[in-house]
């Protein structure tokens, strides 16, 4: 396996070491920080001169705002040149502002961590580490370039002894491929640990996912809604017209006739069109929950579940859409459980709000058992309750009984 960066190289034997590319590559990475440093040192000072002198106007504060910001521009440039050595890139810890705007970009990027460490590894580079990356290229390209040249400057020694110093410069070039590769490997390790992103910034990615997923959510509901509505309002209300129709066309025709035979099959079909239906826009949103809530739309689905069920829901007053929503189908899956796999004779749910929470069980006197590996839907029961930050906990013992227990924020 290829070595992912310059300190695994040197693990290398000798013969593949010296004949790979981490040597070359960790003369350019050096000779690359030292360069960016210098400049970063005459571009800084120059920016806070000039601040220094138009300090009285606008010039100046924006020569000082640039100050700060120079680590943005040197971290992301050191981010691409360690690629260099090290194989593992190293993420960009930078989160996307808000808003369009210079302004809001400025103030976003200041208030991040990950803009002030980029400006303590700048500090850091132009004051240390660029100095000490001049000094080992310098030593590593003079000494062997004093050796391979010696018969030219030394014009007090003999040939016999310069020469055996230009045959010496393959040594030497072997010699200095190990500091160099060492220290641009070290050097790299450094400026990974000021650079990498910290859990601050995963934490604050992690909040913008979690929205994310909230937010997605939340258009997921809406749409259902939408098509609850379009069904309830739309291909419901035509099928009951459709059966109404059929009804008074088998009044027009002679009862036992073979019309009116084929009219009693078309409304049955009809009927069972819209029954089917029903069930669907139950399943999809039930318009119940819109219009009267948790409790009200509970009752109605506790009175379609196939086992018997007991309730005692303490909750009065509408809930937020979003809780409402999700404590719901929590509890349709649950009873839709019940029904498939436990082979319980009776269920019970009960729902109350404490501290500010919404607690709902659903249990059942079943066999017990329940597997969220095995495709009962307890997966996706807890992805939903994540997506409003609610918790489940799932008690099923072999035997029985089964417990799902839940809790979400009502804030």
């Amino acid at each position: 396996m290829p070595a992912r960066n310059a300190l695994e190289a040197l693990a290398m034997r000798p013969t593949r070491f010296l004949v790979s590319s981490w040597p070359w590559r960790s003369l350019a990475y050096l000779t690359g920080g030292a360069l960016i440093g210098f400049a970063t040192i005459f571009v800084v000072i120059g920016l806070l001169t000039v601040g220094l002198v138009l300090s009285v106007v606008v010039v100046g504060l924006i020569c000082y705002v640039a100050t700060l910001l120079s680590g943005i521009a040197v971290g992301r440039l050191e981010r691409r040149r360690m690629r260099l050595i090290d194989h593992d890139p190293l993420p960009d810890p930078h989160r996307r502002p808000p808003g369009p705007g210079l302004r809001t970009w400025l103030m976003f990027r200041l208030r991040e961590q990950s803009t002030w460490r980029e400006l303590g590894y700048t500090t850091v580079s132009a004051l240390v580490l660029c100095w000490m990356d001049a000094t080992i290229v310098a030593a590593a390209l003079f000494i062997p370039t004093s050796f391979l040249f010696a018969p030219l400057y030394v014009d007090d020694r003999p040939l016999s002894v310069t020469l055996p110093l230009t045959l010496v410069t393959p040594l030497a070039l072997v010699i200095a491929a190990y500091p160099v590769t060492a220290w641009a490997g070290a050097r790299a390790a450094m400026a990974r640990a000021i650079l990498e992103p910290r859990s601050d910034d995963t934490d604050a990615k992690l909040v913008e996912v979690t929205r994310s997923r909230a937010r997605l959510v939340d258009a997921f509901e809406v749409e259902r809604r939408r098509i609850e509505r379009d069904l309830h309002d739309g291909a419901q209300q035509r099928l009951v017209a459709l059966s109404m129709q059929l009804g008074l066309a088998r009044l027009e025709v002679a009862p036992g006739s073979s019309a009116a035979a084929s009219l009693a099959a078309a409304q049955d079909l009809a009927r069972q069109a819209l029954a089917e239906l029903r069930e669907l826009i139950r399943g999809v949103h039930p318009k119940v929950l819109t219009d009267r809530g948790f409790t009200a739309a509970v009752g109605e689905a506790a009175g379609h579940a196939p086992v018997p069920v007991d309730l005692d829901l303490r909750v009065t007053g509408r809930l937020p859409d979003p809780v409402e929503v999700a404590a719901y189908f929590v509890v349709v899956e649950a009873l839709a459980n019940v029904a498939k796999h436990s082979a319980a004779t009776r269920a019970a749910v009960t729902a109350s709000i404490h501290d500010g929470r919404l607690h709902v069980d659903v249990r059942d006197d079943g066999r017990g058992g329940a597997d969220p590996g095995r495709g009962t839907g307890l997966i996706g029961l807890a992805d939903r309750i994540a997506a409003v930050d609610g918790t489940v906990a799932l008690s099923s013992p072999p035997g029985g009984p089964t417990l799902v227990h839940v809790e979400i924020p009502c804030g």
